[in-house]
């Protein structure tokens, strides 16, 4: 018989042996969910090694971080070789900065013109520096080779072509040109991050199928010194085949080499909002035109709208009572669309009066 103070047939446990076993669970579950919270985090900020990640579509992650872009490779291109142009030039940089772009910009102009503001007449001088001081433009200016003929026509004609000093701007990775007789509803800075090529361009979609050329109104171009030379070099009155223009000698220098740019949501242009047929600027004949859509996702409308002259020249009455957009039974959307077009950009250069719409 076991004596009443006889010790028990086991040793107890000691208090701090059976604590800490009872614990080891409880850390293991708290290291393994502190792992798992790191493995989450490296897998979304894009830190985990790709063999212990999940299988999932691949990401295009450097065209989207932004941040991690050294935008001073890469610039905007305006020339202006008269006062018209320059305020077109000025207006399309506002936008720029309004629309919060990060890339550099570039005004070339001629050498005759300076920033010294003599006079409250002094419109060039004042657009250069508002362009210089509000919106960071680097003011570059040149020897515009242009002609003086005695055809204003002729003289225009000759202008465009400064448009090649573009390519001469080769402290850049890439110029993106603009025709300055341009609305801009969004900044074009995704346009640089595109595959590499020589030159990319949109399709002149309001002369197809007649046609099948290259538009000249955005040109996404990377700067080279031979190309440059050999572009000058061709422009040149002396040189260049008669009436031949700048989209010409683009065309014949790039149509079948060109990377070619979606004309949706880049060219929108004015007249199409006064056409019937829709399909080449669609691209298909089964999605309907809706004019509100398609002001709604383009980046950019640019104002080619033959017979009518650009936006800040007056046209006469006659001109708009005859070809301005119709209502469509009671759909007075493009007609509408149209409009707003033209207020906005006459507003915004403080050009009056505004169209009113005229039954």
């Amino acid at each position: 018989m076991m004596s009443r103070f006889s010790p028990p047939p086991y040793p107890p446990k000691r208090p701090s042996q059976t604590a800490s076993k009872a614990m080891l669970p409880r850390r293991s579950r708290y290291v393994y969910i502190a792992i798992a919270i790191l493995v989450v985090y490296l897998w979304l900020s894009g830190h985990l090694p790709t063999s212990l990640r999940p299988h999932r579509a691949p990401q295009h992650s450097p065209s989207l971080r932004y941040k991690n872009v050294d935008w001073s490779r890469y610039a905007y291109f305006q020339y202006a070789t008269s006062t018209a142009y320059l305020c077109n030039a000025v207006m399309v940089f506002e936008a720029l900065n309004r629309l919060g772009s990060r890339a550099d910009r570039i005004l070339v102009y001629p050498e005759k013109w300076d920033t010294q503001i003599e006079s409250v007449t002094d419109r060039d001088s004042q657009l250069l520096v508002k362009a210089r001081d509000w919106y960071k433009v680097k003011l570059v200016p040149v020897d515009i080779p242009v002609t003086h003929d005695k055809e204003e026509e002729a003289e225009e004609l000759n202008a465009t072509f400064t448009k090649f000093m573009a390519w001469g701007q080769t402290r850049y990775r890439r110029v993106l040109h603009l025709d300055s007789d341009t609305t801009l509803f969004k900044h074009l800075d995704e346009l640089f991050l595109l595959p590499t090529a020589p030159v990319a361009m949109m399709r002149a979609h309001w002369v197809l199928p007649t046609k099948r050329v290259l538009a000249s109104n955005l040109i996404l171009l990377q700067p080279a010194e031979e190309e440059y030379g050999r572009l000058m070099t061709a422009s040149r009155p002396d040189i260049r085949q008669a009436g031949e223009s700048d989209i010409d000698m683009l065309n014949r220098f790039y149509g079948d080499s060109a990377m070619v740019l979606p004309h949706t949501p880049y060219g929108l242009v004015a007249g199409e909002f006064r056409v019937e047929d829709h399909r080449h600027y669609i691209g298909n004949t089964y999605d309907p035109w809706d004019p509100e859509r398609a002001l709604r996702e383009a980046s950019l409308v640019h104002f080619l709208d033959e017979p009518f002259p650009k936006p800040w020249i007056m046209w006469p009455h006659n001109l708009y009572g005859e070809k301005h957009p119709q209502c469509k039974a009671e759909d007075c959307r493009d007609k509408d669309a149209w409009t707003s077009l033209y207020n906005d950009f006459r507003q915004r250069r403080n050009l009056r009066p505004p169209i009113r719409n005229r039954t």
